[in-house]
């Protein structure tokens, strides 16, 4: 086969689109250009991303900016392969305004989290590395997508929340300005011992913990007078990206105070209760 019948054949027309031909050459350029067009951008990217990340660029602006090469590279692929084919965007016009009328009632939901996806980007009120509370979920962001967002919860579940769920409901994000988190540690001692001495070992057991930051200083209080104990709360703040550390430094609060109570014999205290007999008997003779 020769040139001229290559060329003959790749000249047939397969279909017409508002009276322009269509040839067997054209059908087949396209998938080729797509190809090689998605080729050039995953590259494209992936060298952008790798230049930013040494620059130590923040992963969220990263993330976005991949994310808006995708569509403008999509959107120029689009144009550039109608205008191969020689085909007008107008004759799209109409059949496109359908498409989106069908598409728009039948995917709202698709939508919906398509534009929240592109809104947490772009306002960025949670970035990758945040810890969020949602609905009685704990985790860490890992990725959003312009349809969902996924995070890595404490006990290493991954999890697929819709955009719009993070934009429409309740969320608590831990790391929104800082990694700051206040916690509190309570105790009850037995009636008779010195407060002003528990205060102070309270304290001195939360300072040797080196996650505890001393600015803020700790706080110390004398909360109750319980039914079984005097209660005493120390409250505190650490740098944590995740409620596990803050578990721990909870765990070595209470750790150093139990070795600093034993070692002053103070006795942390236990539920009680007195019981009262009444010694006097009545005897009641029956005859």
């Amino acid at each position: 086969m020769d040139f001229e019948q290559i060329k003959s054949i790749l000249s047939i027309t397969v279909f017409k689109v508002s009276d322009q031909a269509i040839t067997l050459g054209e059908v087949l350029l396209i998938p080729i250009f797509i190809y090689v067009g998605l080729l050039l951008t995953k590259w494209s990217v992936r060298l952008i991303t790798r230049r930013l990340t040494n620059h130590n660029t923040d992963p969220n602006i990263i993330h976005l900016l991949q994310r808006v090469f995708y569509v403008i590279a999509i959107i120029v692929m689009l144009i550039t392969t109608l205008d191969m084919i020689n085909i007008p965007i107008t004759a799209f016009a109409f059949l496109s305004g359908a498409i989106a009328i069908g598409f728009g009632f039948g995917a709202q939901n698709i939508i919906n989290n398509f534009i929240s996806g592109w809104i947490l980007m772009w306002e960025r009120p949670i970035k990758i590395g945040d810890f969020l509370e949602v609905e009685n979920a704990k985790g860490v962001v890992e990725e959003i997508n312009t349809r969902s967002t996924r995070i890595r919860r404490v006990d290493g579940v991954h999890m697929l929340i819709p955009n719009s769920k993070l934009l429409e409901n309740t969320v608590v994000n831990w790391t929104l300005r800082d990694n700051l988190v206040r916690a509190n540690v309570s105790v009850g001692v037995a009636y008779g011992t010195r407060a002003r001495t528990v205060a102070d070992l309270v304290l001195e057991a939360t300072l040797a913990q080196k996650e505890v930051l001393k600015d803020p200083m700790p706080i110390v209080s004398f909360e109750d007078f319980g039914d079984s104990s005097l209660v005493f709360e120390v409250n505190f703040w650490i740098q944590s990206n995740v409620e596990g550390g803050l578990r721990v430094a909870k765990s070595n609060i209470r750790f150093a105070i139990d070795e600093l109570f034993e070692k002053n014999n103070i006795v942390i205290s236990f539920p009680q209760r007195d019981v009262h007999l009444d010694g006097a008997i009545t005897i009641i003779n029956k005859d």
